[in-house]
Order: structure tokens, then C-alpha cells, then sequence
């Protein structure tokens, strides 16, 4: 069994990954930059170590540093979190040849996935329906024009390796073909500096989407367990801000098709670990493969709440060679659970809000088990300016959806933060607006009730 882990990571998923560890017995290392030296989770680790300054190239995203590290502490594996490396081959495949354990897929299936029109044009091979749009990265403008005249608009141009809500361009109206060539190459500038690959594709935007994922876990004997769906779709830049399971959208029916899809695609891939398929419902009810998150989603304590399965100690169990103890029929899901993401932003503007928590009260999570807090901030927490503003995730549950909600807005009510801005009166605002309640939404809802509205 592995011993000691190294945490690739920054923020409250290092503080989620301790947890499950001390509950193994397994060692932790963590590491920190300038910007996060009282970080909480220094003093819960088993040992932690400086990597330099707040620029996440020199810190976080820093391979050698990394790798020093794991050499220096003798940890024998690591888990990347969410973001930063964690869905990148390169260290994927440095932490196998330093000798140590990677929890997450195999190199060779990260170095596949991080392709999105190779997942793409995978699952098109398998029968599974795709958004329309290219398998292929497009070649010139002319492509553009083609699918538009195919498909109808508007469309996206996406990065082929971008993630995270990030190397996206919508086109609402096709312009002249300079202007494109403009989006387009601007776009492959992005991609070429943030992710080493310009390459680009289209996808038709559907409308009155709602996003749907499903949870997955493989073991290396390809046996696959799929741990519910989410529901994503309220969304701010094309990032979540609330997710919950089950959807009020998806039927048994529905629930069940897109297992069959998720066990097809992972299996064929050799798949191991744990991980997540997008997928995109429009209003008829029909669904469309989006793209294959290879890590730990943000928002995972949602399925471990209805389920009761801890999935990063699955992980951990599966990177280490054992097989799933649990098969299908054993995955119950009860109640309903969702998530509301905490930002450090302005709730109206979404701008970022860093600076200094000068005084932070949060709910009493021992005394109320239907309410979870996952964060890795306290009183005089310093947020930076340099990463994701995410600092805090809050889930409530409860026996039916409406009672979920009501838990929530609970506890979102009870937290007190001051010093900086948050999104929680946003938060709250969705959760009492009619067509959240409802379950009437989609992935527009923040651009249809205009923010001013439900804030």
C-alpha cells in the first residue's frame, strides 16, 4: 500500500486530500509558495516544503521543483488535485520514472486525452452521439463557414488542449473572413502559450443546454462503476459556480444510457483511476459527448455525500493495484446533494476580490451532518491575486432536492466573511430564484435573468 503522498497542489483540495489520508494512515507532503505560506494544510501534512514564488510557472506548474521534492521527501506517489498538472502527461510520466506512483490514468491515456478531438472522434467511433461540429483540429477559416452552413450557429471555437473554462470563443455572427482569421489566430496564440498546442476545433453551441457529467471509477481488470450524474449547468465564463446530483433533468432511462456510454468510452481507453464524462442534454432530451476530465473534479464531495463512496481514497486504492471492491449494483445513491462554489469575487461582476480575511465564521459541520465545508482558509487568510479565486465549497443535503436547497441557503447564511468580497449573495440569490427551484434552468441562466436581476 502506498505510504507517503506528495500533494501537487495548492488550496482546499490539499486540505480534502489530508482528510482521506490520516484516515488511511498514509503521510502527506504538501507544498507551498510565498503566497501561501500559513496556508492551513502546512501544519496538517506530515511535512511541507517552499517552491518559490507566487507565479504558478515557478511554483505549481515548476516539474523540476516538483520532482526535487518528491526525491527530498521519498513520498512513493503523488495526487495532482484538480487544475495545474493534473491532467498533464509530461509529469505524469516524471513521477513514474522518479520511481514513484501517479494517481490519475496511465501516461499514455492522459497524453490521449489531453486532446479533446481525439476523445471526440473516439467516441464518434463508438457510437456515442457528439456535439456537432469537427473530430479533427481545423485547418483554415473555411472550416468555420462550412460547419455553419451545416449546422447552423452559433459556435465555439475551442482549444484542442485548453480546459477549465478557458480557450473558448463564441461566435454569435459570422463576420467577414479577415475577422475570423483574427478570433481564430488570436486563439492559437492562447493555446500555443497556455497549453502548448494551438490546435483548434469547432463545436456547435447548443441551445437550452443543460451540462450533465457522470462520475466514473475504473480499476486496472477494466471494471467500471459509474457514481451518478451531476448537474453543472449553472455556470459563470464557462465555469461552474453550482453543481448537484442527481439532476432534475435526467431520467432512470436517460441515467442509464449514459452509463452504458461512460463504461464504453472508459473501457475502450484502458482507463484507470478516477475521473468524469461531460455531456451536454439539450431541451428534446438528447444527449451529446463534450470531453473526458482525466483528475478529481471540483466539485466530487457532491457524489460522496448521495453515495457515500470517498472517492479520492478509491483512488488512491486503485493507483495502488487494488481492485474496486464495490461493482455496480452496489452504488446507492441517496437524498440529493449540491454545491455552491465560494469565490473571492464581486457577486455582481464576478471581478476577483483578493486580499486579506480579516474575520471568518462558518457553520458547525460536526453538530450538522447534512451540511459540508470544504476550504482550506481561516481568520487572516490571505487570498492571493495569482490563482483561481475558488477558496471555499459549500454542500448541503438532504431527502429530497427542495430540502437540499433549504440546507444550503442554511448555511450559506450562517457564513460570515469580511476583508474581502464573495459570491455568496449570488449564490443565495440562484437558490431562491423560481426556475432554479423549479429545475427549470439551463447553462444560459446567469446571461438570461440578467446577473442585476437575482442579485
Amino acid at each position: 500500500m502506498i505510504k507517503k503522498i506528495l500533494i501537487a497542489n495548492r488550496g482546499e483540495i490539499v486540505s480534502r486530500i489530508i482528510k482521506t489520508c490520516k484516515i488511511m494512515g498514509i503521510e502527506t507532503v504538501v507544498v507551498y509558495s510565498d503566497a501561501d505560506q500559513e496556508a492551513s494544510y502546512i501544519k496538517a501534512a506530515t511535512e511541507s516544503y517552499y517552491i518559490g514564488s507566487p507565479s504558478p510557472v515557478k511554483s505549481y506548474l515548476n516539474i523540476p521543483i516538483l520532482l526535487e521534492v518528491l526525491k527530498k521527501s521519498q513520498a512513493d506517489a503523488v495526487h495532482p488535485g484538480y487544475g495545474f498538472l493534473s491532467e498533464k502527461a509530461e509529469f505524469a510520466k516524471a513521477v513514474h520514472k522518479a520511481g514513484a506512483v501517479w494517481i490519475g490514468p496511465d501516461p499514455a491515456v492522459l497524453e490521449s486525452i489531453e486532446s479533446k478531438c481525439y476523445c471526440r472522434q473516439l467516441a464518434s467511433e463508438l457510437g456515442l452521439p457528439v456535439t456537432p461540429g469537427t473530430v479533427t483540429p481545423i485547418e483554415s477559416v473555411d472550416e468555420i463557414y462550412d460547419i455553419a452552413q451545416l449546422h447552423g450557429g452559433p459556435l465555439m471555437l475551442k482549444l484542442d488542449k485548453g480546459g477549465g473554462g478557458k480557450g473558448i470563443q463564441r461566435i454569435d455572427t459570422l463576420g467577414a473572413p479577415d475577422e475570423m482569421q483574427r478570433l481564430l489566430d488570436g486563439l492559437r496564440r492562447v493555446g500555443t502559450m497556455a497549453f502548448a498546442s494551438g490546435d483548434v476545433y469547432i463545436e456547435k453551441i447548443i441551445g437550452k443546454a443543460r451540462h450533465i457529467e457522470v462520475q466514473f471509477l475504473a480499476d486496472a481488470e477494466q471494471s467500471v462503476l459509474c457514481l451518478g450524474e451531476r448537474d453543472c449547468s449553472i455556470q459563470r465564463r464557462y465555469q461552474k459556480i453550482i453543481e448537484e446530483s442527481p439532476s432534475p433533468a435526467v431520467s432512470e432511462a436517460q441515467r442509464q444510457a449514459l452509463f452504458s456510454y461512460t463504461k464504453q468510452l472508459i473501457r475502450k481507453m484502458n482507463y484507470t483511476g478516477a475521473g468524469t464524462i461531460e455531456y451536454l442534454c439539450d431541451c428534446s432530451g438528447s444527449f451529446y459527448f463534450m470531453e473526458i476530465n482525466a483528475r478529481l473534479q471540483v466539485e466530487h464531495p457532491v457524489t460522496e455525500f448521495v453515495t457515500g463512496i470517498d472517492i479520492v481514497e478509491q483512488q488512491i486504492r486503485v493507483a495502488a493495484g487494488e481492485r474496486l471492491a464495490l461493482r455496480q449494483k452496489d452504488v446507492k445513491c441517496t437524498g440529493h446533494a449540491i454545491e455552491c462554489r465560494i469565490y473571492a469575487e464581486d457577486p455582481v461582476t464576478f471581478m476577483p476580490s483578493p486580499g486579506l480575511i480579516r474575520k471568518l465564521s462558518l457553520p458547525d459541520t460536526v453538530k450538522n451532518k447534512q451540511l459540508r465545508i470544504d476550504t482550506a482558509v481561516s481568520e487572516n487568510s490571505k487570498i492571493p491575486p495569482y490563482y483561481d479565486p475558488l477558496f471555499a465549497k459549500v454542500i448541503g443535503w438532504g431527502k429530497t432536492r427542495a430540502a437540499a436547497i433549504e440546507q444550503l441557503k442554511t448555511g450559506l447564511r450562517t457564513i460570515v466573511v469580511e476583508g474581502i468580497k464573495t459570491t455568496i449573495p449570488a449564490d443565495l440569490a440562484i437558490l431562491e430564484h423560481p426556475d432554479f427551484v423549479s429545475g427549470d434552468f439551463y447553462t444560459d441562466f446567469l446571461q438570461t435573468h440578467h446577473h442585476s436581476k437575482i442579485s
